[in-house]
Formats: structure tokens, sequence, C-alpha cells
């Protein structure tokens, strides 16, 4: 059975759940001429994944976090598990799969944490699967994403965008506070002693407005 993501019930508009939700729909109606991956990058903390839950529940999108002990063929597991397919034998033909399903179901994949696919070797995999799809590919990963990506030339000529993941704002900061504190009242001053005490990370204005 295919396992859908479900959003939680706490998740905000936050200025980069709307950036993400954003960039998907943008290269999922892109031209036919243009390429169909794009990545999402920025420092923990910043609420990246939750920004991708809320766009693969929206969008439909298969999602997966890569682990640091994957391998290539538990990747492809994985996303065929997402997909409620049983895997072939080999690498090469669960790629295949992979890629028809994403063909055929015209549905996004989300890589969350793939700065492992550099660091595991799982790179060339990935482009191989859009190779084999033209579907849309959404990356996810820390800072030194698109420096990492970018020895990877055929892959690097693929992107079709690069968004940066925002610090969290006074803005976003409100919206947390009036999920987390209903009932409570705080000054806009308040809370940008909060943004500035956490150096713009969401986790942690989550944390400090919900107490």
């Amino acid at each position: 059975m295919t396992q859908e993501q479900t959003t939680p019930p706490t998740t905000a508009p936050l200025r980069n759940v709307a950036a993400f939700s954003s960039l998907v729909e943008r290269v999922k109606q892109r031209r036919d001429n243009l390429p169909g991956m794009a990545a999402f990058y920025g420092k923990s903390g910043v609420g990246k994944s939750t920004a991708a839950a809320y766009a693969a529940n929206k969008h439909k999108a298969y999602y997966v976090q890569v682990k640091a002990a994957w391998t290539r063929k538990y990747l492809c597991q994985t996303v065929l598990g997402q997909m409620g397919i049983v895997p072939e034998k080999t690498l090469a033909e669960m790629v295949d799969q992979i890629a028809e399903q994403l063909t055929k179901s015209k549905r996004p994949l989300i890589v969350d944490e793939a700065d492992f696919l550099v660091q595991k070797g799982m790179v060339e995999i990935i482009r191989d699967i859009y190779e084999g799809s033209f579907a849309t590919i959404i990356l996810i990963g820390e800072e030194n994403l698109p420096r990492t990506l970018k020895r990877f030339e055929r892959f690097h000529n693929r992107m079709l965008d690069w968004v940066k993941a925002q610090p969290c704002d006074l803005a976003d900061c409100k919206l947390l506070a009036r999920i987390f504190c209903p009932d409570v009242s705080i000054t806009d001053d308040l809370l940008m002693k909060i943004v500035d005490a956490v150096e713009g990370c969401t986790a942690s204005s989550t944390t400090r407005t919900s107490r």
C-alpha cells in the first residue's frame, strides 16, 4: 500500500512552507524544454522538512528521507515502498520501476537529506531516475548542497532552480505563537527577542513560544 504523507495539524503557513510549495508547483508547471529537478537548501532547523511534509501532502508527492546508512539499492527499495511497488532484484530494474511509476503517476519525488546522496555515491541514481522519467524531483539539503552538487556537472545541469530556506522572522514567530500559545498575548518586542535569541531557527522558535 502506498504511504501517503499527512500534514501535521500544527503546520503553519510560514514563509519556508510557502516557498517550498511554490517551488514544487513551479517545477511541475515548467515548459517541456526545461529541466525538472530543483533544490531547497539551508541551515538545519529552519523548517525544511516541515515544509516538505506539507508540500508532499498538497502535491501528492512521493517523499523519502535519506539516511546515512543507506545504499543505492536501499534508496530505490524505499522509494518503491512509498510507491506501493514490489522491488525487482537488480538495481537497474528498480531504477526503471521508479522512473516508470513517476511517468505514469505524474507525481513529484521529494528527496530529503539529499546531502547523503553525495556522501554515499547515490547522486547518479537520482539522475538516472530523472532521465528515465523527466519527472519533477526536488532535493532538500543543508547549506552546502549547491556547492557539493556542482561537482557533478551532468546532474547540476539538470537543475531548474535553487531556493534557499530563510530563517524564521517576526512574521513566522507570530504565526507560531498563535498556534502554540493561542490564549496568551505576546508583544512584538518579546517575539523579536526570541527570533534574535534563536538566530532564526524555526525549531527553537517553536520550542520557546510554546513554553
